[in-house]
């Protein structure tokens, strides 16, 4: 298979009859139907004056039109998929930041973003779905437009996706990704995944982040394989959607899985039918005991990758079968080049604690307008993650926790990850996020959110007490929060930095 530099190379794996993009309830888009959608979009938005590395902003429902739309208008333009939850305030300032010269949305669309856009003096382009799943029409527009600048295909040095970080701490930044960055991370997940026209994705990930669009769309795309685009994670409709789509994967972040698990009794057929090859967990740590769960329950391997935005997601995975796969781990280096670094820029020894730092065809060549993050962020051509770890000697890698989210307890260091890992293992523990809380004297302290499974009880007492049996005095929260629900961000993530002080704990 030649190495693709643009998305539009990367399409051509895919047989003319072949499967190529679904959704439940309707008729399939073939790889001939998706790459004469593809031409047809790019001519219509170069007839509008969008062309290579102008801003196309995309605030569309979950489903197969977001994965087209994608695809096509990156073929053409630079694409910037946008939460459509936001507020209009957040699409006012997502959609100046990034200098959006065109938004999509649906034919009638009553999005606060509509409102941003022409507030900002931003053209809107609106589709209507057509009949096989993905396809769209672009609604009738009376604006006069010159041709664009720089029209036809997108070149592998053009920017195919600007995101933004996540921005919990200070402001988001813009990481923008070129056609050789997205082709050479669906190459790296496509070889990791061992991903053949013979496959099948169930996606449930959101479409406005890297996961979905890369490990669901891309891979799949780049190995002439078929993805199902469902309307989002829904844990009631999840098991319906498997024996629909017959999918031979998914991918998910953990608390999905942890949703598809706790129905899983109630569909005991269904996923006694499913013909799992395998299961991916991406995004955040997935606890052992989730995973052990997992596999006894589809019967299937489940593989845990290590990803972030600025790698164009995949980083390192734990391989399938017969290499082993070490729960706790996220796996060896899959793609990028991954090593751990001191705190001066010097790369350490396995088994040496310090930060993990990546470099490789798949990272951002640099924020944008940033020199200031770009100076923290790139040391000696690497890029550091931000992240604390350990790599042991045979090159699997442990995270023990994100650089910001390391508890400082009067100079006692802890992780969150391993204190989770402890109280997952109680009985009636269904899911558990620790976290640090403000403390007058230690400057932090330990908390943990914990939420029961159905029909479990636990006191406070009973979580200290257990965890005092496998922790370390220091390490044991001092504080434990029952929930029905914790606090989760736009893409399932169960979020550490500001839980305090959304729990009312910083007072």
């Amino acid at each position: 298979m030649t190495q693709a530099s643009r998305l539009s190379e990367l399409l051509a794996a895919g047989r003319d009859e072949a499967f190529a993009i679904g959704a439940p309830g309707r008729e399939a888009l073939t790889y001939a139907g998706l790459r004469r959608h593809v031409e047809d979009t790019v001519a219509v938005l170069n007839q509008r004056g969008l062309g290579r590395n102008d801003r196309v902003a995309i605030v569309l429902p979950n489903g197969p039109e977001m994965a087209t739309a994608f695809v096509s208008i990156a073929c053409a333009a630079t694409t910037a998929p946008l939460n459509p939850a936001y507020r209009e305030e957040e699409f006012e300032f997502y959609l100046s930041d990034l200098g959006a010269r065109g938004l999509v949305v649906e034919q009638g669309s009553t999005s606060p973003a509509v409102s941003a856009a022409r507030k900002l003096g931003i053209p809107l382009l609106e589709i209507a779905p057509g009949d096989a799943a993905g396809v769209f029409h672009f609604t009738a527009d009376k604006r006069d437009a010159s041709p664009a600048a720089q029209g036809g295909f997108a070149e592998g040095d053009d920017v195919a996706l600007v995101l933004h970080t996540s921005g919990t701490t200070s402001r988001p930044k813009i990481v923008p990704l070129t056609h050789r960055n997205l082709c050479a991370s669906a190459r790296n997940i496509r070889t990791t995944l061992a991903l053949t026209p013979g496959d099948r994705c169930l996606n449930v990930m959101p479409l406005f982040h890297i996961h979905g669009l890369m490990a669901a769309i891309l891979a799949s795309l780049s190995a002439g394989a078929g993805v199902v685009c469902t309307p989002g994670f829904n844990a009631l409709k999840f098991f319906a959607w498997l024996e629909e789509a017959k999918p031979t994967w998914y991918t998910a972040v953990p608390t999905m899985h942890q949703a598809i698990l706790a129905r899983a009794p109630r569909s005991k057929d269904i996923v006694a039918a499913a013909n799992l090859r395998f299961v991916r967990s991406s995004s955040s740590s997935l606890p052992p005991q989730v995973m052990k769960a997992l596999e006894e329950t589809f019967d299937a391997p489940v593989v845990e990758a290590y990803a972030m935005t600025e790698a164009s997601h995949q980083m390192t995975s734990n391989p399938l079968p017969p290499r082993p796969r070490k729960p706790g781990t996220v796996g060896v280096a899959a793609g990028p080049e991954v090593s751990i670094m001191d705190e001066k820029g010097g790369l350490l020894a396995r088994g040496s604690v310090g930060e993990i730092v990546i470099r490789g065809d798949n990272v951002t060549p640099g924020y944008e307008n940033n020199p200031k993050a770009n100076a923290e962020n790139f040391t000696n051509g690497w890029f550091r993650t931000g992240d604390q770890g350990v790599m042991d000697e045979e090159g699997y890698l442990t995270i023990t926790g994100r650089l910001k989210e390391i508890i400082n307890r009067g100079g006692e260091k802890i992780s969150p990850r391993e204190v989770d890992e402890v109280l997952m293992d109680h009985p009636a523990v269904q899911q558990v996020v620790t976290f640090a809380m403000p403390h007058p004297k230690l400057g932090e302290e330990v908390a943990a959110a914990v939420v029961l499974r159905e029909g479990e009880q636990a006191s406070e007492h009973d979580i200290r007490d257990f965890a005092a049996g496998r922790l370390a005095d220091f390490k044991v929260p001092r504080k434990v929060l029952f929930l029905d629900e914790i606090p989760k961000g736009a893409t399932g993530k169960l979020q550490r930095i500001g839980l305090a002080e959304k729990l009312g704990l910083t007072g």
